[in-house]
């Protein structure tokens, strides 16, 4: 799997009584047999508060990549992509329960994640041989 980009953004209302300035999109592009795809992953924003419950990471930003900072927005995406390679025939994924997200956090290792945000910023595609190899080993 090549990984062309991982953005994540907060929605905006866009009629005054739409829930949508509640939720958080995670988006991740990648190539997979020669094929482009997209995976979506939209989320509660009350979610990004549990970034020191899932993550080593203290606070949002959870790092800095070369041309910006990362946010635990732009992880989600890759992180169920890596957890859950059913996802591979999916567009899009909606997670509205904590215990649910913070299974794809449990045995991820942040350390290899940080290298391909630095590598995707530098406009270079990043290649994952194995989704296991970005899990912790015991």
């Amino acid at each position: 799997m090549r990984i062309v980009a991982c953005n994540g953004f907060g929605l905006e209302k866009e009629k005054s009584n739409s829930p949508e300035e509640f939720f958080n999109r995670s988006v991740i592009k990648y190539i997979k047999g020669g094929e482009e795809k997209t995976l979506n992953v939209l989320y509660l924003r009350y979610f990004d508060e549990m970034v020191t419950h899932w993550t080593p990471y203290p606070a949002n930003p959870i790092f800095q990549s070369p041309k910006r900072e990362i946010y635990i927005a732009d992880i989600i995406a890759l992180i169920c992509l890596l957890k859950d390679q059913s996802l591979f025939s999916r567009k899009r994924l909606y997670i509205n329960s904590e215990k649910e997200l913070a299974r794809y956090f449990e045995n991820i290792d942040f350390h290899k994640l940080e290298q391909v945000f630095i590598s995707i910023d530098q406009a270079k595609p990043y290649d994952i041989e194995s989704p296991v190899d970005y899990y912790i080993q015991y």
